[in-house]
């Protein structure tokens, strides 16, 4: 990276204030990270990365600006950032522009990641800024979709292609996920070219490029071949002509294998029916489906990534993408990525997606109770 770019310069000075701004004291990134609380040690060396550095967040720049402005911080037991009415008058100031400094030198850093000044909003520009889904480098981004089978397709209006009324998107299953994520890349990637493919119709290029997998190993080829060369520690079962043969197995640090299964409720029928309408009597009405969400090195171009979002149902892999792109539920999404795995470029999340009366709602990553397994590499 280059000595003069302004998201270098922040992550030298957070070096620096750690390293050298205490006389004959240095303090480590694990003392930086207990008086913050809750923060990882891998995600504050992510701010000080001299390769790839992660911008902090204002509220982060703000703490910052209270544990070196007042370093008395570091002598509570236990250690704790001070507040506003236990600061001296010095303190104060220098608090204050430490502030000034660091809010300046991110502003000057976010400036550099290229985001255009159409986003005008600068809680939603941090927000775009910090997702998963931000891919700084410019480069083209193929989102990849299953295909519904012949049968299942010839059912399904306007989608011969002879058609006065062909309607090409109607190919493509898991569409509720695919319309909000191609928005959410759309805004926080405006530079990069986002295209779409079926599975089993990608060309080299479109393999070489930031993959975004949808949808699961029963349809989307791509998924299949992509995580048969990850070696996750997760692995999608989905033979359907099988009762309860489909789960996700998780492998544990022991080497135990661990099923995940969606939860469904049985009906009667004539009940099932009459909501419904149709048939899914041997399906019974899904109240919470498994889902994974993983991002890795893409194994055929080491320089670009995949992403995976998939679900045992249709509503699972709506759910893994609502949790990095929902704005009620993305940025704290985002920062336990951050504060969880650090700068890993290989880590997974399996999760429950909770359906309430029709509607899936998005898994919070943040308080345990919908994470079933998470992993980094």
């Amino acid at each position: 990276m280059d000595a003069q770019d302004p998201r270098l310069r922040l992550a030298n000075r957070l070096r620096e204030l750690r390293e050298q701004w205490l006389p004959a004291r240095r303090i480590t990134q694990l003392q930086v990270a207990e008086v913050l609380g809750q923060v990882s040690v891998p995600l504050i060396s992510s701010y000080e990365s001299r390769t790839n550095p992660r911008l902090p967040t204002p509220a982060r720049v703000e703490e910052y600006a209270i544990l070196f402005g007042a370093p008395r911080c570091f002598e509570q037991r236990p250690p704790r950032l001070l507040g506003l009415d236990e600061m001296t008058e010095e303190e104060r100031r220098s608090v204050a522009g430490l502030a000034r400094e660091l809010t300046q030198l991110r502003k000057d850093a976010l400036g550099a990641t290229t985001l255009p000044a159409t986003v005008t909003n600068p809680t939603v520009e941090a927000s775009l800024e910090s997702s998963p889904l931000r891919f700084r480098d410019g480069n083209t981004i193929t989102i990849v979709c299953g295909q519904w089978p012949a049968q299942m397709l010839a059912q399904v209006p306007y989608t011969d292609i002879d058609d006065p009324d062909y309607i090409e998107m109607l190919q493509y299953s898991d569409l509720d996920a695919l319309f909000e994520l191609h928005g959410h890349l759309r805004a926080a990637n405006p530079t990069n070219q986002v295209n779409l493919r079926v599975a089993g119709k990608l060309s080299p290029d479109d393999y070489h490029s930031h993959l975004v997998l949808l949808g699961g190993v029963d349809w989307n080829t791509a998924t299949t071949n992509v995580l048969a060369r990850l070696q996750l520690p997760v692995h999608q079962v989905a033979n359907w002509d099988t009762p309860d043969g489909q789960y996700f197995e998780v492998v544990e640090a022991d080497g135990q294998k661990v099923r995940h299964t969606a939860r469904l409720e049985r009906r009667s029928g004539k009940d099932q029916s009459s909501q419904t309408g149709s048939g899914t009597d041997d399906k019974g009405i899904l109240l919470e489906d498994v889902a994974f969400f993983a991002r890795a090195v893409n194994p055929v171009n080491r320089k670009r990534t995949v992403t995976i979002c998939l679900g045992m149902y249709g509503r699972g892999t709506y759910g893994a993408v609502r949790a990095v792109t929902d704005a009620l539920f993305r940025d704290r999404n985002a920062e336990h990525v951050r504060d969880k795995f650090g700068d890993s470029d290989t880590y997974c999340i399996l999760m429950r997606v909770p359906v309430f009366d029709g509607a899936t709602l998005t898994p919070d990553w943040t308080t345990g109770q919908h994470t079933l397994f998470e992993w980094s590499g």
